[in-house]
């Protein structure tokens, strides 16, 4: 896991994490929704803003993909986010902005409305433990129950490490 220089976020009151991914239908509300119970476990959650966001507008206002709210909700997750396009406020809003794949990461840079704006963005696979053989959350949409289970067995983890990022 690379090392990031949140030091200056450490401090502050309120950290903004927004994670995203192509639709906003099924890794980055699951990683919202995971990130939250991580910071709910530890006692922090008024210090934390979180949501989710895609690149696209395709799922817009609907609900996370239901294969992955069940599969979320058989480890205790609830996945309650409403479905949203990044906007150019975000960048202003979030403090870290977090990618799924490569893909993302690459239409969140052109997105981003300055250099500075483009500093928040890192993937979400920078947090995955250094033995791990993936190096994005592949997208489970086209896949059966293991690829929406393998897409939490990575967040599960991913999400504790961007928290001790973040906190300690």
């Amino acid at each position: 896991m690379e090392k990031h220089k949140f030091e200056e976020l450490k401090t502050k009151d309120k950290i903004g994490v927004l994670f995203v991914c192509l639709g906003n239908i099924c890794r980055s509300p699951a990683a919202e929704a995971m990130f939250r119970t991580v910071v709910e476990q530890r006692g922090d959650s008024a210090r934390f803003e979180l949501d989710s966001a895609g690149t696209t507008a395709y799922h817009s206002g609907q609900q996370p993909d239901k294969r992955m709210r069940v599969h979320a909700l058989q480890r205790g997750i609830r996945l309650e986010h409403v479905c949203r396009r990044v906007q150019a406020d975000d960048f202003e809003r979030f403090d870290v902005i977090v990618g799924m794949d490569a893909s993302n990461l690459q239409n969140l840079r052109q997105m981003a409305p300055s250099v500075e704006a483009a500093r928040k963005i890192v993937g979400m696979a920078e947090f995955f433990s250094a033995g791990s053989r993936y190096d994005c959350v592949p997208d489970p949409y086209y896949e059966g129950a293991e690829g929406f289970e393998l897409v939490l067995d990575l967040l599960d983890e991913a999400c504790v490490n961007l928290y001790e990022e973040l906190t300690v």
